[in-house]
Formats: C-alpha cells, sequence, structure tokens
C-alpha cells in the first residue's frame, strides 16, 4: 500500500500512538494469567511471521556481505528489545497501567543524553531542560512522599533505558542494512530469548497454575489471545510497516509529537477500563513527562515556522 499524502500519513501514525497506548491495558489483563516470558516469545513470534509477506511483497534483496552483520545487527539489538519488554512486561504486574504508559516516555529525552555519555555528541539546552522536566515528573509520578520506587516502577525504567539504547544503536550501526529483514530478525530474537529465558528461569507458564507444565488452554483464554494478536499483529507488525511508510512524508518533529500522545492514550484507556486516577501529584508529574518528552525532541523546532507550516497542512518552503 502507498501513501500520497501527510495527511494520510499523520492519521496513520496515529493510529499507531493509539494502539501502543491502549494495548498497555490488554498487556496488564494478560500478565496476570500468562508469564511474561511465554507472552512475550508468542507476541513477537508472530510479528516476525506478519512482516515476511512484507518482505516478499517489497522483494527484499540481502548482499551475502552483509549477512553476517545482519544477523549481528538483529540479534543485540533484539537482546535491548527483549530486556525493554520484559521490564515493562513485568513491571507491570507492580505498577499501574498510567504509570508503566508514562515512563516508558522517558526513553524519548533519554536518548539525547545517552547519546552525550556514551558518544559524547553534543546536547542541546532543549535536551536538558527535557532532562530537568523529566527527573521532576518521574519523582511527582512515581516517588511522591514515600522516597522510594515500587518494584514495577524500577523494572519500567529499566525497559525505559533499554529502549533508548536500542534507538540510539539502532541509529548508529545499523546503516546500509535492509530494514524489513533487519525488523523480522529482531522480532524473532526476542521470542528466541524469552523461550531461552522461559527456560532458563524458573517461571510459572500460567500464573493461574501450580506447576510449570503447559496447558494450551492459557493461550485459547480470550484476554491472553486478544493480547498476543492485538500486541503482536497492530503493535508490532503494523506499527512497523506504518512507521516506515509514514516517515517518509512526516518531518522528525511532527512525528516525535504524533508519538508523544502514546503515554496519553495509555492513561486513558487505564481510566475508561481499569479506573485508574492519577491525582494532582501524580498528574502533575505525568504533564511534567509529556512536557519533557515535547521539549527534547522538537526543541529548536518550536520557532520554526516551517514546523507549523507544516502542522497546517503546507509544505515547508
Amino acid at each position: 500500500m502507498a501513501l500520497h499524502t501527510s495527511r494520510l500519513a499523520f492519521i496513520i501514525l496515529f493510529s499507531v500512538a493509539f494502539i501502543w497506548g491502549a494495548e498497555f491495558v490488554l498487556v496488564d489483563l494478560a500478565v496476570v494469567k500468562v508469564s511474561t516470558n511465554l507472552f512475550n516469545a508468542l507476541r513477537f513470534a508472530l510479528a516476525s511471521l506478519a512482516l515476511l509477506p512484507l518482505y516478499f511483497i517489497k522483494k527484499e534483496v540481502i548482499d551475502t556481505d552483509v549477512l553476517g552483520r545482519l544477523f549481528l545487527a538483529g540479534f543485540s539489538l533484539g537482546f535491548l528489545l527483549f530486556v525493554g519488554f520484559y521490564a515493562q512486561t513485568e513491571g507491570m504486574r507492580f505498577t499501574s497501567v498510567a504509570n508503566a504508559g508514562f515512563i516508558t516516555g522517558l526513553s524519548v529525552p533519554l536518548v539525547p543524553v545517552l547519546a552525550f555519555l556514551v558518544f559524547r555528541q553534543s546536547a542541546s539546552w532543549n535536551v536538558w531542560l527535557g532532562v530537568v522536566c523529566a527527573t521532576l515528573g518521574l519523582y511527582l509520578l512515581t516517588v511522591g512522599d514515600k522516597l522510594s520506587f515500587n518494584q514495577g516502577d524500577s523494572l519500567v525504567f529499566v525497559c525505559a533505558f533499554a529502549f533508548a539504547f536500542h534507538i540510539l544503536l539502532t541509529d548508529k550501526f545499523v546503516a546500509n542494512l535492509p530494514i524489513i529483514s533487519l525488523s523480522i530478525i529482531q522480532m524473532a530474537a526476542v521470542a528466541i530469548y524469552s523461550l531461552i529465558a522461559l527456560m532458563l528461569v524458573p517461571e510459572l507458564i500460567s500464573q493461574e497454575a501450580t506447576s510449570n507444565s503447559f496447558d494450551i488452554s492459557i493461550l485459547l483464554d480470550p484476554i491472553v489471545l486478544s493480547g498476543i494478536l492485538v500486541t503482536g499483529l497492530l503493535g508490532s507488525a503494523y506499527a512497523y510497516w506504518a512507521q516506515s511508510a509514514c516517515q517518509r512524508h512526516l518531518e522528525p518533529a511532527k512525528v516525535a509529537l504524533i508519538f508523544a500522545t502514546e503515554p496519553v492514550f495509555a492513561f486513558l484507556s487505564a481510566w475508561v477500563f481499569l479506573g485508574e486516577v492519577l491525582g494532582f501529584q501524580g498528574s502533575l508529574g505525568a504533564l511534567l513527562i509529556l512536557v519533557a518528552i515535547l521539549v527534547s525532541e522538537l526543541g529548536h523546532n518550536l520557532t520554526d515556522k516551517s514546523l507549523f507550516k507544516s502542522m497546517r497542512g503546507q509544505k515547508p518552503n
């Protein structure tokens, strides 16, 4: 499917942000019934298989001289995704959906900070302002007067770092690699790492069982089945296609603005379906995290007239 207008690209990417935010609720409900590693193994196995038709449709060519680098990059980046999704999914057992959504969003301002610390890339004023807002927002959202993270918030914070490193290293090390093939390998790698962890780490396959024996009825549970299908097909395979197809038609700042709505959708979904509320202090913290995401990504573009022209549907000069 080809895209011809920036308006259609905007709508499709907005749907991705909605799916990513809303699926937090499904994951939260599913991990009550099934283990984290089994859920992630099935989710990413399905996602990798769902991308195969796109590989054949695009007729992507893989040169033999990059094959080794392709698998090394795929399994290395896949390991970061495995750590991130394990920490996020497991963390949701112990924290709220709203907290998980907003803390995961911290991966956005963390990217330029890690680029400065690891690769000594210069960071502009807006990045450091975003860090200040994110730190204060994280404190208000998770700590407040308790003076400690709970276990779930800590795990999701690890997830934010893993996702930030994944974005950073993807930008650094995958130039000239076939994108669809790389994505399929990464998602397959997450499934493989999750299966290995499931075998090595003592963990009940079903949270409602008393033994580690596998029962196919676990996968037929409506919540678990819908969680795997939505996150695998829509949250991973469809989301990948949307990003690759739509970002060529939209400015990076506008894409960042769209994806900044993900934690908002996570909170709204948790409020509608789970009855979660943040309270005044939590809401202020969530707002500061949103400000941090926008400031760190948009930064100097806030005064760039071309950005505002593009938001009105005009092409920049």
